[in-house]
């Protein structure tokens, strides 16, 4: 359960990583491509002695720019906003863009694919033979919870987990079920039966149980209209 959330994370990480690597690059090319215009526009302006922009000062514009391949992309255009004409340099984002550095952006987006496909892949692992129970060395093992010989129940990390009686009997009873299913009367007549109504005392194990099992695994107990119970894996 852990691992998966740490997988999760580090899904996020990589995700977060690729989209703040990619914007920096961008906001970076930007701002050299603006100094590189605006440069090469004040240049141009200087040589001809007049905010006029015809196809010398477009030449004269182009010759200017470090960067080449703004020559032909960037454009020139007059503000006639105010008492004088300004002339300004503008560039298309996609442009920008595609001078940006986008490889490191693109290594993270493609580790955060390939993480992804391994978290899937490890999951649909997981899920094979959901209804069974797996049995390796003399262990009965589901959903990340383990039935010791012992009679006792263990998480994935080893660690012992703790049941009242009636939990850990109410458990058996799953594990034993080669559904891992249960209805009702099954488990009232296992667990109370000299009580003629036991609805309440098992809603009452059941809300206490569930918490305990969904902390150490990857298991949740659901309810079919109250008329029967199933352990059942909980997916991502």
């Amino acid at each position: 359960m852990k691992q998966q959330r740490y997988a999760v994370i580090v899904l996020f990480a990589l995700i977060i990583a690729s989209s703040l690597t990619s914007i920096g690059s961008y906001s970076s090319t930007s701002r050299q491509v603006y100094e590189d215009m605006d440069r090469a526009l004040a240049l141009a302006l200087e040589e001809q002695q007049s905010d006029v922009i015809n196809q010398d000062t477009i030449r004269t514009f182009n010759g200017h720019l470090q960067i080449a391949e703004l020559r032909g992309k960037a454009t020139l255009a007059v503000d006639t906003r105010g008492q004088k004409f300004k002339a300004y340099a503008h560039c298309s984002e996609a442009t920008i863009f595609s001078l940006s550095d986008q490889r490191p952006a693109t290594i993270l987006g493609v580790l955060a694919g390939l993480w992804a496909m391994l978290m899937w892949f490890r999951r649909r692992q997981s899920l094979v033979g959901e209804p069974l129970t797996v049995t390796i060395a003399n262990k009965n093992a589901f959903g990340g919870l383990t039935y010791e010989e012992d009679g006792r129940f263990y998480a994935a990390d080893g660690s012992l987990v703790q049941l009242t009686p009636m939990q850990h009997q109410l458990m058996e009873m799953f594990f034993k079920s080669s559904s891992h299913s249960l209805s009702k009367t099954e488990i009232c007549n296992a667990l109370w039966p000299k009580k003629p109504d036991a609805s309440e005392t098992l809603y009452t194990l059941i809300r206490r149980l569930r918490p305990v099992i969904e902390q150490h695994s990857d298991l949740k107990i659901e309810s079919d209209r109250s008329k029967a119970y199933r352990l059942k894996i909980r997916y991502i």
